[in-house]
């Protein structure tokens, strides 16, 4: 196995792992809420089966990878009942919001596991799992450490989940910025919104990627944790 597909994969375990999270933390939040749609769907839970979605989960990835973009995608759309909230609107988007905190939680808590790693012996293998995972020229999988493999799972943790909470925020469906917005738009507006066709929107969502108006939110924020790791 190339050292590319390896880390590849690295990066898809924590995807999938991100995408369930994201998506239970919307059903968990619903049924906080008073909404039991999802719960009885069985999605408050990590269970891939339950979540994972072919085009948003697999193809897109898959896309992204081979044309040398980070690892983004979705899952299933947790189902909210809106008869069952108090404050249909207020409710609906705590409920959207729950899905980009928990990632950038997955993200925190990836960030304390490798600054603990990088204080118990394990610099060299953080820093390295950075290097690859930045394709840094130079940077191998070969002759590392034991603990090498799980700090460059968790480096990877941190990249694709703060990808994930930005790039869900971006307002065009099926992502959770779309429905945050929708509440916020004038009827005829709206009724062009939700017209929007898949394929339309998968048209958006490369430009926006190609044309690195992504990087604008995500480069101060992976910055950020770049400058924790390696100064605490």
């Amino acid at each position: 196995m190339g050292q590319e597909t390896a880390l590849i994969l690295f990066e898809f375990v924590a995807l999938i792992f991100a995408l369930c999270f994201h998506e239970m933390s919307h059903a968990w939040m619903a049924l906080r809420l008073g909404d039991q749609t999802a719960y009885q769907q069985g999605r408050v839970t990590l269970n891939p089966i339950k979540h994972l979605d072919p085009l948003g989960s697999v193809i897109l990835p898959l896309v992204s990878a081979f044309a040398h973009f980070p690892l983004l995608g979705w899952a299933k759309p947790v189902p909210i009942t809106t008869r069952n909230l108090k404050n249909v609107k207020r409710d609906e988007i705590i409920i959207v919001l729950a899905g980009p905190v928990s990632n950038i939680v997955l993200a925190t808590v990836s960030l304390l596991l490798l600054i603990l790693i990088k204080h118990v012996g394990g610099y060299n293998a953080v820093i390295n799992a950075a290097l690859l995972a930045n394709r840094v020229e130079g940077a191998t999988l070969a002759g590392q450490s034991a603990i090498y493999p799980i700090a460059l799972l968790l480096y990877s943790s941190v990249v694709i989940n703060l990808l994930l909470a930005i790039f869900n925020m971006v307002p065009v469906p099926p992502l959770d910025g779309s429905r945050i917005l929708r509440h916020y738009l004038p009827y005829n507006a709206l009724q062009t919104y939700d017209n929007l066709g898949g394929f339309a929107n998968l048209i958006i969502l490369y430009v926006l990627m190609r044309s690195g108006v992504m990087n604008i939110f995500f480069g101060p924020a992976f910055m950020l944790f770049n400058r924790l790791l390696l100064g605490v």
